[in-house]
């Protein structure tokens, strides 16, 4: 795969203009060479073993090997797709959703293998860039090329349906009930994707390789909206229900189960330590959320004796003096998308050009970076914060950890 784009470029010149943040911290005009990692240190795509894991389950479905894989239903071959009526309360009321036979007359007619799912997608299938994020981890935790069939197109392979108002999905849980781990989304969601926006969909590749065990794979459901408990690993059931309650496990975990990604910028971890002598590189990732992302800013504070710790409501971060971050430019997409793949077949990307049709991208993740040089010695604090297209600057509009963890991101370092 070619999802490195350090090597076209190694090094870059960064102007770094006077401008003052803080207590009279002083940024001094210079033209300074920086290697490309340490300003943009991500690749767009996350390689599959790179991402953060927040994997459930006890063992790790992808601990499974040999046997026990088989009869989990966790490889290729022996993978099937459930599809049933689940009502929750009452019986009768959804009429048993049954896949047409004409179409699958080697299955039983409520279910489908990896081979007839990978099939549809010769004809009716979607590639999209996103972003995973957890609802509870103020990190990004990857980013990849996702690959699979719409759940629309799923469904409308299957028998009428009547009186449905969700659709849910399960993982495989090691036949434990106290295991079980389901999403959903409702009927209107999973049926109808406006142009322009994005579907959800049964993913079966990552950066045009099958999804790993580890990645929850051999499928697994994507939610391009949503933080990760949606886009569930191992996927194997579908059903659909009239009960009007969202029943999601997050949403008994007293989480908002509707929680859009957040548009935010999250520090990278890094060095305590620098000397006067050296640029101080300052990067980050920042979430391109439900409401756009229209900058990433940041404020720096030396700490003097006495300091107060400051929440992020307090009145001193909204006097603050916030300065711009420079954002990663659109790389060149066939140095960045596995051999093979043309970004004019790419969702959010023009048909005609093969450039994104925003950038960042939507729902996706993009570096940002600031350069500090000659800092007196002493002890700083730096905070970054995403602005959204509304002007809402974070954790705002909405700063309610049960709909997505996003405080402001802050880290601390010492100039000798």
């Amino acid at each position: 795969m070619k999802i490195n784009r350090r090597e076209a470029m190694r090094t870059t010149a960064v102007a770094v203009s006077a401008a003052s943040a803080g207590n009279q911290i002083n940024h001094v005009s210079a033209a300074i060479q920086i290697p490309l990692e340490r300003l943009c240190p991500h690749d767009v795509l996350t390689e599959a073993g790179g991402f953060y894991d927040v994997s459930r389950g006890n063992p790790k479905p992808y601990s499974l090997m040999g046997q026990a894989l088989v009869e989990a239903g966790l490889t290729r071959d022996s993978w099937r797709l459930e599809i049933s009526a689940d009502t929750f309360t009452q019986p009768g009321i959804v009429k048993e959703p049954s896949f047409l036979t004409r179409e699958f007359q080697n299955v039983d007619n409520t279910s489908i293998t990896f081979d007839q799912l990978r099939d549809l997608g010769k004809t009716q299938g979607v590639k999209f860039i996103k972003a995973m994020q957890c609802l509870n981890i103020p990190q990004p935790l990857g980013q990849g090329l996702w690959e699979g069939v719409p759940l629309s197109v799923v469904l409308r392979k299957c028998g009428p349906m009547k009186n449905v108002r969700r659709i849910y999905f399960r993982g495989f849980h090691n036949e434990d009930p106290k295991q079980i781990f389901q999403s959903s989304v409702s009927y209107t969601q999973a049926m109808e994707t406006p142009p322009g926006e994005l579907p959800v969909f049964l993913a079966y590749s990552l950066n045009g390789e099958p999804i790993s065990l580890q990645r929850g794979g051999p499928v697994r459901m994507i939610v391009p909206w949503a933080h990760g408990f949606k886009s569930i690993k191992w996927l194997q059931q579908l059903f659909a229900t009239n009960d009007y309650r969202n029943n999601d496990t997050y949403a008994l975990s007293n989480n908002d189960p509707e929680s859009f990604l957040k548009t935010a910028a999250y520090l990278d971890k890094g060095a305590a330590e620098f000397s006067t002598n050296d640029p101080i590189v300052i990067t980050g990732q920042a979430i391109n959320g439900y409401s756009g992302l229209r900058r990433v800013e940041y404020w720096m504070r030396e700490l003097l004796p006495g300091a107060k710790r400051l929440d992020d409501d307090s009145p001193e971060l909204k006097k603050a003096s916030w300065k711009k971050c420079e954002l990663a430019a659109e790389p060149d997409w066939n140095t960045v998308l596995p051999t093979g793949t043309d970004s004019k077949t790419v969702l959010g990307f023009d048909r005609q050009s093969g450039k994104a049709l925003s950038w960042p991208l939507r729902y996706g993740m993009i570096s940002f970076y600031t350069v500090f040089r000659d800092l007196q010695p002493g002890k700083y604090e730096i905070r970054v914060r995403a602005i959204d297209q509304n002007g809402f600057a974070q954790p705002e509009p909405r700063s309610i950890q049960k709909s997505g963890k996003n405080e402001i991101s802050t880290r601390r370092l010492t100039v000798t």
